[in-house]
C-alpha cells in the first residue's frame, strides 16, 4: 500500500484552523477579553422565515408515507433546478435543466471537480486566493502555475500570451480581496481559453454582492464562455447557508474537450460518488428563490453591505488602502506598519481584540495584507471599526 504522498507537500496547518488556535490561545489566557471575529467568512444572520417554512413543511412530508421521500436524483431535484435557472433567466441567461448539478456546497464541487481533468493538467490559480484550489491539485500532484494578483494590476490579474495553463481558476467577486472583473476583463479570459483549449473554473459564491452594471454576476454572461467555462455558486453567503450546505454547478452541455462532454463526465462522477443533498435542503433553497425568499434574503445582504460600507469607511478616514467592500463581503487592507501579516494579526488581537484573516494566508502576494469580513452583527462591525480608530489612528 502506497499513500498519496502529495499530502506531504500541503502547509502543515490549515489556514483558519491556525487561526482558531491563535484565538483559543489568548482567550484563554484572557478570559475577560470581548474578542471581535471578522475573520472567518461565516454569516451570522438566519435563515429567511421563506426558507425555514419550507423547510418545515418538507419535515412533515418526510413524516408521511404517502409523502416520504428515500433516495433523490443525485443531480438534484426538477423543481430546484428549474428554479435555479429562472434565477439565472432574469439575469438574461438561458440554462438547461440538466446544465444544472445541486450539491452540498461550491467547496466540495471546487475540489470534486478534478476528478473529471487528467492529472497532467496544468492548473493556473492566482495568487492570493482561496486555499481550497491551491490544496485540493497539490492533494492531486498537478502542476500549478501563479497568477500574481496585486495592487499594481488592482488584485486582478490578466492573459499574457506566454501563460500556460489547461485549468483556469477565477473568482469574481474575489476571496479574499474582494476584485471584481469588469465583463471587457472577463472577456478576454474567455478569449484566452478559447483559443488554448483551456477550461475556466468560475467561482460566483460572492455573485450577489455584485451592484455595479459594468461587472458581470455569471460568466455565462460573456459570449463563448459556455464553451470554456464551469460555474460554481453556493447558497451560503447568499441566503445563509453555511450551516445547511447546498450549492450547485453549471456545467454547459457546450464544454467540449477532446471530443467528450464535460457534462456527461461530472454527471458520472455525481451519480457514481454522491447520493444528492436532503430533500428537506433543497426544499428549503428552492424557496430563496420565490419572491417573498428574495425579499428576506436581500434584507440580510443588505446588513452585510452596510457592515462593508462601515470597515470602507473606517480605513477611509484613517487613510488606509484597501481593496473590496463595494461589491464584496470583504475588505482587503494593506497592514500599516507591517509588512509581516501574521504580526499585524497579533497586534489587533492583542491590543484591540479584533480578529481578521492574515493575507500571507492566502499567497506569498497577500503578504502585508489583511482580510476583514462584513459578515459579523452590526454592533460588533461597528465596535471593530471603533478599536481600529481608535488602534491604527495613533
Amino acid at each position: 500500500m502506497k499513500p498519496n504522498l502529495n499530502y506531504k507537500n500541503l502547509e502543515e496547518s490549515y489556514l483558519f484552523s491556525t487561526i482558531a488556535h491563535k484565538v483559543n490561545a489568548y482567550a484563554a489566557v484572557h478570559p475577560q477579553a470581548k474578542i471581535l471575529r471578522l475573520g472567518i467568512g461565516d454569516v451570522t444572520l438566519p435563515l429567511a422565515p421563506a426558507v425555514i417554512s419550507a423547510m418545515h413543511a418538507a419535515v412533515d412530508e418526510m413524516g408521511k408515507k404517502e409523502t416520504f421521500r428515500g433516495y433523490g436524483p443525485e443531480q438534484g431535484y426538477d423543481f430546484l433546478r428549474t428554479a435555479i435557472a429562472g434565477y439565472y433567466a432574469r439575469r438574461g441567461v438561458k440554462l438547461e435543466e440538466n446544465e444544472i448539478f445541486v450539491s452540498d456546497g461550491a467547496k466540495s464541487d471546487l475540489g470534486n471537480i478534478l476528478d473529471i481533468f487528467d492529472r497532467d493538467n496544468s492548473v493556473l490559480i492566482p495568487d492570493p486566493v482561496y486555499p481550497v484550489y491551491v490544496d485540493t491539485n497539490v492533494m492531486a500532484g498537478r502542476s500549478i502555475h501563479f497568477a500574481a494578483a496585486t495592487a499594481q494590476n488592482g488584485f486582478l490579474p490578466m492573459p499574457e500570451e506566454n501563460t500556460e495553463a489547461d485549468i483556469i481558476y477565477i473568482c469574481s467577486p474575489n476571496n479574499p480581496t474582494g476584485a471584481a472583473y469588469t465583463r471587457e476583463q472577463l472577456r478576454a479570459w474567455v478569449d484566452f481559453a478559447l483559443a488554448r483549449g483551456a477550461v475556466i473554473l468560475y467561482d460566483a459564491a460572492y455573485e450577489c454582492f455584485v451592484r455595479d452594471e459594468a461587472l458581470a454576476r455569471s460568466i455565462y454572461e460573456i459570449e463563448g464562455a459556455k464553451e470554456c467555462a464551469i460555474e460554481f455558486c453556493s447558497f451560503s453567503k447568499m441566503a445563509g447557508f453555511t450551516g445547511t450546505r447546498c450549492g450547485y454547478t453549471v456545467v454547459p452541455n457546450a464544454l467540449v474537450r477532446s471530443g467528450v462532454s464535460l457534462n456527461k463526465l461530472w454527471l458520472r462522477r455525481q451519480t457514481t460518488k454522491f447520493n444528492g443533498v436532503p430533500y428537506i435542503v433543497q426544499r428549503g433553497a428552492e424557496a430563496v428563490f420565490t419572491p417573498e425568499g428574495q425579499k428576506q434574503i436581500a434584507e440580510n445582504l443588505e446588513v452585510y453591505r452596510r457592515n462593508a460600507h462601515v470597515l470602507s469607511d473606517c480605513l477611509d478616514g484613517l487613510g488606509i488602502r484597501y481593496t473590496g467592500g463595494k461589491n464584496s463581503p470583504y475588505v482587503w487592507m494593506e497592514c500599516p506598519g507591517f509588512s509581516d501579516s501574521w504580526k499585524f494579526f497579533d497586534y489587533l488581537l492583542e491590543e484591540a481584540n479584533v480578529v481578521g484573516t492574515p493575507g500571507c494566508g492566502f499567497g506569498k502576494n497577500g503578504q502585508g495584507y489583511f482580510r476583514l469580513t462584513a459578515f459579523g452583527s452590526e454592533a460588533s462591525t461597528e465596535e471593530a471599526a471603533q478599536r481600529l480608530r481608535r488602534l491604527l489612528g495613533k
